[in-house]
C-alpha cells in the first residue's frame, strides 16, 4: 500500500472513516474483554512532542503497547530538533528507523513538511491549525451514543481554533452542519477553510448557536501558545461559557463535548460537565481505541 499520512480530517474519505469506526469498535470491544490483539507487533511508533501533552502521548503510547508493538518519546530537548535539525532531514532519519511517526508542534506547514520527507505515515497529534484525531474520538463518540451523525447539528461555543477547523473538515466527510459562535476578533480564518464549505452557520448569539443542537463543544479560551493573552481572552470571550441555559436551547438529549482539559467556571459550567449530558471521559477514552484503528489502518490496509 502506497504511504498515507493523516495530517488533517480531510485526509481520508468517508469510506476510509466508515472502515476505521468499525474497526474502533473491534478494538475497543477487544480491550473491554481483555482480548489481545496485537496487529502491531514489532512495529514501532515514534511520537516527537514539541508541545505538552496527557492524553495524545498516553493515548498513542499505550495504544501501540496494547496492539504489541513499541513507542518511542522523543521532545525537542532529547533530539537534533532541539538543535536547529533541519524538519526534511529528521524525517528521513526518523523514518527509515520505525513504522510510523505522530507529531504534535505548533505550525501545520511543519508536519506537512515532516512528512513530505518520511518514508512511513505520518500522524497529526496536533498543530495549531489542526486536531483531527481528537476530532475522530469526538465522532465515534457521538457515534457510540446517538448512531449516524449524519445530518445532525454540532455547535462549536468559543474560540476559532484547531478543533473547529477540523469539526468543519468532518463536517464535509460525514455529512453534519455546524453552528458556530466566536467573540468578536476570534472569529475564523477563512484561509483554513474550504472554500465554499456551505457545512457551518455563524451565530454572533452563542445560546442562538444552540437551538435545536444534538451536540454542544468547547475547548479552553487560551490554548497552549497563548497565554500572553489570556487576561484579553478572559474578556473577549465573556459570555461564551457554555451553562445550564444554553444546553436547555439545544435538543433534549443533546450530548456536551470538551476536549479537554477543561476550566469549570470558564469555557464551560461544572453543571454541564459534570451533568449528565456530558460524555467527555468516554470521548478521553476513545482517544485510546480510535488512535489503535488509525495506526493499524496506515500500517496495515484494511482487514477482511
Amino acid at each position: 500500500m502506497a504511504i498515507k499520512h493523516y495530517l488533517q480530517f480531510s485526509d481520508f474519505t468517508l469510506d476510509e472513516y466508515e472502515y476505521v469506526i468499525e474497526r474502533s469498535r473491534v478494538i475497543k470491544r477487544k480491550f473491554k474483554n481483555y482480548e489481545p490483539h496485537h496487529t502491531l507487533a514489532d512495529r514501532t511508533l515514534v511520537m516527537v512532542f514539541e508541545k505538552n501533552s496527557t492524553r495524545t502521548r498516553l493515548s498513542f503510547e499505550a495504544g501501540m503497547h496494547q496492539m504489541g508493538g513499541a513507542a518511542i518519546y522523543l521532545n525537542t530537548r532529547d533530539s537534533q530538533l532541539g538543535r536547529g535539525e533541519p524538519v526534511e532531514d529528521a524525517a528521513q532519519v526518523m523514518s527509515r528507523m520505525c513504522d510510523v511517526i505522530m507529531i504534535r508542534t505548533y505550525g501545520q506547514e511543519i508536519i506537512e513538511r515532516f512528512a513530505a520527507y518520511s518514508r512511513v505515515p505520518v500522524i497529526n497529534g496536533l498543530t495549531n491549525e489542526q486536531h483531527p484525531c481528537q476530532v475522530l474520538a469526538d465522532v465515534f463518540t457521538f457515534i457510540e451514543h446517538r448512531g449516524s451523525i449524519q445530518g445532525k447539528i454540532v455547535a462549536w461555543i468559543g474560540d476559532a481554533n484547531n478543533m473547529l477547523y477540523s469539526w468543519l473538515q468532518a463536517a464535509e466527510v460525514f455529512g453534519f452542519h455546524v453552528n458556530v459562535s466566536t467573540p468578536k476578533g476570534y472569529d475564523i480564518d477563512p484561509a483554513q477553510v474550504t472554500p465554499g464549505n456551505k457545512n457551518y452557520t455563524f451565530f454572533a448569539n452563542p445560546a442562538d448557536a444552540c437551538q435545536d443542537a444534538d451536540l454542544v463543544t468547547t475547548d479552553v479560551w487560551t490554548s497552549m501558545g497563548y497565554e500572553d493573552e489570556n487576561a484579553a481572552r478572559l474578556k473577549a470571550f465573556d459570555g461564551w461559557i457554555v451553562d445550564g441555559p444554553k444546553m436547555a436551547r439545544a435538543k433534549k438529549d443533546a450530548l456536551f463535548m470538551h476536549c479537554l482539559p477543561a476550566h469549570r467556571g470558564e469555557e464551560v459550567a461544572a453543571e454541564v460537565i459534570d451533568g449528565p449530558q456530558s460524555v467527555v471521559w468516554d470521548e478521553a477514552e476513545n482517544r485510546l481505541h480510535v488512535q489503535k484503528a488509525l495506526l493499524e489502518y496506515l500500517v496495515h490496509g484494511k482487514f477482511d
